[in-house]
């Protein structure tokens, strides 16, 4: 079952290459390059899965995930990190953080990572 998806991260490029990757199989309904984007498109859209990345400027992605899960508990948001970020990932989690894949980004980590958060129908 495709899902909408709002991809946010501060790079074009991995905006971009995120769009390739779910193209066929989801609709990304919005991209915001910030938190503060990244908010004000989920309460717009209200998108099935948001894909975050972790560091961005005016607002990263922990304080974005922690308001986009006080707006709606069930909200599922996927983090995007780099290897070596595991203190990243933790405070992630504890934002509210459902899941993570990680870069280089490759399709069949995305999709399973976004079936994982929302689950899969059969």
């Amino acid at each position: 079952m495709a899902r909408s998806v709002l991809v946010v991260d501060d790079s074009a490029f991995m905006r971009n290459l995120l769009k390739q990757l779910l193209e066929d199989d989801h609709e990304v309904v919005g991209e915001a390059e910030n938190g503060v984007e990244a908010v004000e498109l989920y309460r717009e859209l209200d998108p099935d899965v948001v894909t975050m990345d972790v560091v961005m400027p005016i607002r990263n992605g922990i304080e974005a995930t922690s308001e986009i899960k006080s707006i709606d508990p069930d909200s599922s948001v996927i983090m995007c990190t780099s290897v070596g970020q595991e203190e990243k990932m933790r405070q992630a989690v504890e934002a509210g953080a459902d899941g993570y894949i990680t870069k280089p980004f490759q399709k069949p980590n995305v999709l399973e990572a976004i079936d994982d958060v929302v689950g899969v129908e059969a």
